[in-house]
C-alpha cells in the first residue's frame, strides 16, 4: 500500500461481488427459456455470464441467432426478476460482517453496478441497504454504463469522496477497468462469477480477494 493512499469509501460491483443474486437470476432465466420452449440450464453453466447482463446469460443457454428470439426471451426473463427479485439471493459468506467492519471504521461504502436502477433499487431495499450505502449507481444511472469511469465518478460525487480515496472490488474485467479509469484502487473478487479462462491476476487490479474477510485484511492494512 503507498503512504499516499488513505481509504474513505469501498465501492463494490452487486452481483457477484456484494451479493450472490445467481439463484434468483437463474430461476428466472429458466422460467423463461421453460416458456419460450427451451430446456432449463444447469447453474454452472451460466453462472459465469451473470456478471455480463442477462442477454449474456441467454446467449450462453440459447442455440439461436435469431435477435426477435432473444429479446422476447429477454424481456420474459426481466419482467420475472422484477417480480421476483429477493426471493433466492444472499450475501456471500462474510459479507454483512465485512459490511459492519467497514461501518465501524467510520468508511463509506456504495454500490457501483450495471444493473438497471429498476432492479438494483428494489433489491437495496430488500436487502436492507438502501439507507446504508453513500451511492448507488445503476447500469442506466449514467449515460455510460463501466468499463466506462462516469459512473465511478458519479459515485464519488454523490458519496462526497475524491476518487483517489475509494477501492473499487468487482468480479469482470471491465470493473478494475472502470475502477483504474477513475484512479480508485481496485481488487479483483475470486468469489465471484469468474468465467473459464478469465484471469483475474492479469487484469490490473491492485490486488485480489478470495473472501469477504480478505477485504477486511487488505483495508486493515491501509493507512
Amino acid at each position: 500500500m503507498t503512504a499516499e493512499f488513505t481509504l474513505s469509501c469501498v465501492l463494490f460491483d452487486l452481483d457477484g461481488t456484494l451479493v450472490d443474486t445467481a439463484p434468483d437470476l437463474i430461476s428466472c432465466l429458466n422460467h423463461a427459456l421453460s416458456q419460450h420452449g427451451f430446456a432449463n440450464v444447469a447453474p454452472e453453466a451460466v453462472k459465469p455470464f451473470i456478471s455480463y447482463g442477462a442477454a449474456a446469460m441467454i446467449r450462453a443457454s440459447v442455440p439461436s441467432n435469431d435477435d426477435t428470439l432473444m429479446t422476447d426471451i429477454l424481456a420474459t426473463m426481466l419482467d420475472h426478476y422484477q417480480d421476483n427479485i429477493a426471493e433466492h439471493t444472499v450475501f456471500f459468506p462474510g459479507m454483512q460482517n465485512t459490511l459492519a467492519a467497514i461501518e465501524e471504521r467510520g468508511l463509506k461504502w456504495g454500490v457501483v453496478t450495471n444493473k438497471r436502477e429498476r432492479f438494483t433499487n428494489p433489491l437495496m431495499d430488500a436487502l436492507k441497504l438502501t439507507h446504508r450505502a453513500a451511492c448507488i449507481i445503476s447500469g442506466d444511472t449514467t449515460a455510460n454504463p463501466k468499463p466506462h469511469p462516469e459512473p465511478m465518478l458519479t459515485a464519488c460525487r454523490q458519496a462526497g469522496v475524491n476518487p483517489q480515496q475509494c477501492v473499487y472490488i468487482g468480479d469482470a474485467e471491465h470493473d478494475i477497468t472502470a475502477g483504474k479509469s477513475a484512479q480508485m484502487k481496485t481488487l479483483a473478487a475470486l468469489y465471484g462469477y469468474i468465467k473459464p479462462g478469465d484471469t483475474p491476476e492479469n487484469w490490473g487490479a491492485d490486488a485480489v480477494i478470495a473472501s469477504p474477510e480478505h477485504l477486511i485484511t487488505w483495508i486493515a492494512s491501509c493507512p
